[in-house]
């Protein structure tokens, strides 16, 4: 793998020979997140292309119609009925993800290989789901729901004060959970291709490359698990009695 060095703009070395180690400036996360959102707004700008009133033209517009709506049940199904004003937020995320994800496969870095890029979205996504628990119950409501179920007189003075601060650390490490998770996955898969070619190198045979269809998986779950994971946050925080009438409702009109 090259080396990404450099105080300025960073530069991939070439000389870097499969063993180098790569590191990234904090100007180098953002030109490679410029060429994630470059390849995102390039699609999307296609796809849009392909809009008409009645159908869709092209093959993008008809991809980005199901990735919607696969993005759109989830939420639906995991927040409830409710879920659909934040399939923006989630379908952000997803593209990112996916997209820096697959941008490592073919280059030395991607934002989402490093930790830094991966818990500044983590932190996006764990305080968006904060905001709206605080909108959905208020702020005396949202904090009360980390002190657990209502309890009653000796209880509610010794156990709830611990569930809360059990809480509020749970919270915290959710943080953590994301980022460490995607950032593992996908800077070991680097790391696991490069350690595999040494074994080739002897024989010029690329031994690592032999995992592309294990890289190609894990770019997909690991973009699904990083926003399935902010719905649940979500549905934890928003969850809404009324939703379930509105179920039940429709399904008895059904």
């Amino acid at each position: 793998m090259g080396e990404i060095v450099g105080n300025g703009l960073p530069l991939l070395a070439a000389a870097g020979g499969a063993g180098a180690k790569h590191h990234v400036s904090f100007a180098g996360v953002f030109f490679f997140l410029a060429i994630v959102l470059a390849i995102i707004l390039s699609v999307l700008a296609i796809a849009r292309k392909g809009y008409t009133s009645r159908m869709f033209t092209n093959r993008p517009a008809m991809l980005a119609e199901q990735l919607y709506l696969f993005l759109e049940g989830m939420c639906v199904s995991i927040i409830g009925p409710h879920g659909r004003k934040y399939v923006p937020f989630i379908a952000t995320l997803w593209l990112v993800i996916f997209v820096g994800n697959l941008v490592a496969l073919f280059l030395a870095f991607s934002p989402t290989a490093n930790l830094s890029f991966n818990l500044g979205m983590a932190l996006l996504a764990v305080g968006y789901v904060q905001v709206e628990g605080v909108r959905a119950n208020g702020l005396a409501g949202h904090l009360m729901h980390f002190a657990g179920p209502k309890l009653g007189g000796l209880l509610a003075v010794m156990v709830s004060p611990v569930i809360f601060v059990i809480e509020v650390v749970s919270e915290i490490m959710k943080n953590v959970s994301l980022s460490l998770r995607l950032y593992g996955n996908i800077h070991g898969g680097h790391e696991a291709v490069v350690a595999m070619n040494r074994l080739g190198e002897a024989y010029l045979i690329p031994v690592g490359e032999f995992l592309i269809p294990i890289k190609l998986l894990t770019v997909v779950v690991q973009a699904l698990i990083f926003t399935l994971l902010t719905c649940v946050y979500l549905s934890l925080v928003t969850h809404h009695e009324e939703d379930h009438g509105e179920e039940s409702h429709a399904a008895a009109h059904a």
